[in-house]
């Protein structure tokens, strides 16, 4: 049975917060979403050999990315920013409409959110040197699952503020609320299916795939039941506001 806060295919919620609180959590929340997906990249390229890895979407994105345009000082800004435009697209399929002030907001959402990772990446990648030693090494994969920590948390908060999504958490929460009644974990695994297709075509491309390890089969196991216990421990009184599943 769902819950009483997750709405059934169709209905549109209401909000319960003001539009202030709402922004406020959003960039609260978007800031912990690309410090912790940094972190992940980060920890898995600074171990030799590889063998950490990075949260799933972000590897791909990033393989993709490094595959097509090289990999230069604005690859990920630009990796980020349109292969979540074209999720944005397999959105607007699924839910059987095309919105543009969904697809708008998609938009919104990606604009800071891939400069905050490239903000981020050129901080970290400068203060953060190559684990050398084991404690150092045991340092860098504490961090790694930190950063997918983040990251689970941060997509219960602003798939609850609900304003603007990134279209990877937008496509989560249309499979979780549409297809699998609120369930996070199989609407994660479920979510993954696009990065998969990408990291084939890198691989292709690329004659190999990298950041996929140990961080990425973390993120696979518990990013979704992360997100799901963020929703009740996490701002608790935060419901999620406006949800629209379509149809």
């Amino acid at each position: 049975m769902m819950n009483d806060d997750i709405p059934t295919q169709g209905q549109v919620q209401q909000r319960t917060i003001s539009l202030a609180a709402s922004w406020a959590f959003f960039a609260f929340s978007i800031v912990i979403n690309s410090m912790g997906n940094v972190l992940t990249l980060v920890t898995s390229s600074h171990i030799h050999p590889q063998f950490l890895g990075s949260a799933y979407w972000t590897a791909a994105e990033n393989n993709l990315g490094i595959a097509v345009l090289g990999n230069k000082p604005t690859t990920l800004f630009w990796a980020f920013m349109v292969l979540g435009m074209l999720t944005s697209v397999l959105n607007a399929i699924l839910m059987h409409k095309w919105d543009w002030r969904r697809i708008g907001g998609n938009f919104i959402f990606m604009l800071p959110f891939s400069l905050f990772i490239q903000w981020f990446s050129n901080i970290f990648n400068r203060i953060m040197p190559d684990a050398t030693t084991l404690p150092m090494i045991i340092l860098y994969v504490f961090i790694n699952f930190l950063g997918v920590a983040f990251i689970g948390t941060a997509i219960s908060i602003y798939q609850r503020a609900n304003l603007v999504l990134h279209p990877a958490d937008d496509l989560f929460q249309i499979i979780r609320f549409r297809y699998c009644k609120g369930n996070a974990t199989i609407a994660m695994w479920l979510s993954y299916i696009p990065p998969t297709i990408m990291a084939i075509i890198a691989a292709v491309m690329q004659g190999g795939i990298y950041n996929f390890g140990l961080g990425t089969l973390f993120a696979l196991a518990f990013q979704g039941a992360i997100t799901g216990w963020a929703d009740k421990k996490i701002f608790p009184k935060l419901k999620h506001q406006a949800l629209d599943i379509g149809n």
